[in-house]
């Protein structure tokens, strides 16, 4: 049954990832030159913006927001998704899914600071993201309920399925535990923290991250230093394997570009429209202040994480036709490198990576869902869905999984993609607003008479309280 339906998932996901991957890196491109690199020229900025502290006021503070995106990016794809990449696509994978990155960084700062510009007031906090500057700016409220549909079904359904599917995986292997029982074990503790609703969504996910990112940093640092005299040799393999002859003349170098590219956006979420929904809930003066943070987030997912994983695997040097699938991939390498006790510490690890995940993956869901329509009743039904989608992902095929987000990952990016581009206009008035006024040596305040004809953007109207630094 599971191959009959990877066999039907799998004729409309290769038919969009073929042009899909190419017009995702052009649109990066795109908004890299109109934005005149902002992902390079406000590195610095971005680090200055995300230890500035705002005064108290609703919604979550930007660092929380931060963490809340990292939660879902900082995931099974940092460990299992880099494995993939390099055991389907070669070395050169990585050099495609740093690629992504860079000029994703342009395109996570458009939709992010769209999504603060366009945020609304609700209940003690604020809410936004896609579906709602597709509402508010585009006027298409249909267009933004169908984005709403699809981004729930993708992260807090088959999203998640990958992600206890990963976790299953992992702890397996190293524990020699039973599907169903870390199944279920994994389900019940989703259950407690998605009932409980944003606030312990932010609890949660501002301890995990933090503490789960350092100690898988640390050990990868560690096995880098030991094996520094490796790595220009590892660098010049990856861009050898990224253009080389043998895998333009042999066919595979689009193969090559599509893996890379799809395992960078699963990790990064840049362009997804998925980071922006957490973007959105952030106290800030200025829009352009979350959008700066949430491109740091890309960078520090794809460029930090997924290639500390990439170097280790590598300088593990895997044996073609080796019969290890994902994360089994990453606890070998591991345990090549620091020991026996490798497996455990990377089931510890990708349990506290994919169930931060799953929990900001949830949020997603549930902001969209009231987008729609605020209902108690379907936010219940929702987050039971979760929870079975959960214990579904735990004993599924490694395979069905992932080839079920592939294919809603490609259709989410269609949608948001559209919107963004039509809309950058916005972001980057927006962007040259905060620029003025740093040059000025202000701390940038957004109103939203700052643009002429800005509409909507209730948030930010001059009548309302302006938020303002310390």
């Amino acid at each position: 049954m599971e191959e009959i339906l990877t066999s039907i998932i799998n004729i409309p996901s290769k038919f969009i990832w073929t042009y899909l991957v190419y017009i995702l890196i052009g649109i990066g491109l795109y908004f890299t030159f109109k934005l005149r690199f902002v992902q390079f020229r406000y590195f610095i900025e971005m680090f200055r913006v995300i230890g500035r502290k705002e005064e108290k006021g609703e919604g979550v503070s930007s660092l929380q927001a931060f963490f809340v995106s990292a939660a879902s990016r900082v995931g099974t794809a940092n460990l299992t998704g880099v494995a993939i990449a390099i055991a389907t696509g070669g070395p050169g994978a990585v050099f495609w899914m740093w690629v992504v990155a860079f000029v994703g960084m342009a395109t996570s700062f458009v939709e992010s600071t769209l999504a603060q510009v366009y945020k609304i007031k609700y209940r003690d906090h604020f809410r936004g993201g896609p579906a709602y500057y597709i509402e508010r700016a585009l006027g298409a409220r249909w267009f933004g309920i169908i984005f709403a549909v699809f981004i729930t079904i993708s992260f807090g359904l088959i999203f998640n399925a990958v992600q206890a599917n990963t976790i299953v995986g992992s702890v397996e292997g190293a524990f020699h535990l039973n599907k169903i029982t870390v199944g279920i074990v994994l389900a019940v503790l989703t259950g407690f923290i998605i009932f409980g609703g944003l606030k312990r969504v932010v609890a949660v996910t501002q301890l995990v991250v933090p503490i789960m990112a350092i100690l898988y940093l640390a050990i990868a640092f560690y096995v880098m230093i030991t094996n520094i005299s490796e790595l220009p040799n590892i660098m010049m393999i990856i861009i050898k394997n990224a253009f080389g002859i043998e895998q333009i003349a042999g066919g595979t170098l689009g193969q090559i570009i599509i893996i890379g590219a799809q395992r960078g956006l699963f990790s990064n979420e840049a362009g997804m429209g998925s980071a922006p929904n957490a973007a959105a809930t952030a106290n800030v003066s200025h829009p352009a202040k979350q959008g700066f943070i949430q491109t740091l987030g890309v960078f520090f997912d794809t460029i930090m994480i997924c290639s500390a994983t990439a170097f280790m695997i590598l300088l593990y040097n895997l044996t073609p036709g080796e019969k290890l699938d994902g994360i089994q991939i990453t606890q070998a390498a591991l345990q090549h490198h620091i020991g026996s006790w490798a497996p455990a510490f990377v089931a510890v690890a990708i349990f506290l990576f994919a169930f931060s995940s799953i929990v900001g993956n949830y949020y997603y869901g549930e902001t969209n869902i009231e987008f729609i329509k605020t209902s108690k009743s379907a936010l219940t039904l929702y987050r039971v869905a979760v929870v079975g989608m959960v214990i579904f992902g735990s004993v599924s095929g490694f395979k069905l999984v992932w080839d079920m987000a592939d294919l809603f990952m490609g259709l989410l990016v269609i949608i948001n993609l559209i919107a963004i581009v039509l809309l950058s206009g916005i972001a980057s008035k927006v962007l040259k607003d905060y620029t003025v006024q740093l040059k000025e040596g202000k701390n940038p305040v957004f109103k939203a008479s700052s643009i002429p004809g800005l509409k909507n953007a209730e948030a930010w109207e001059d009548d309302k309280e302006t938020l303002e630094s310390k």
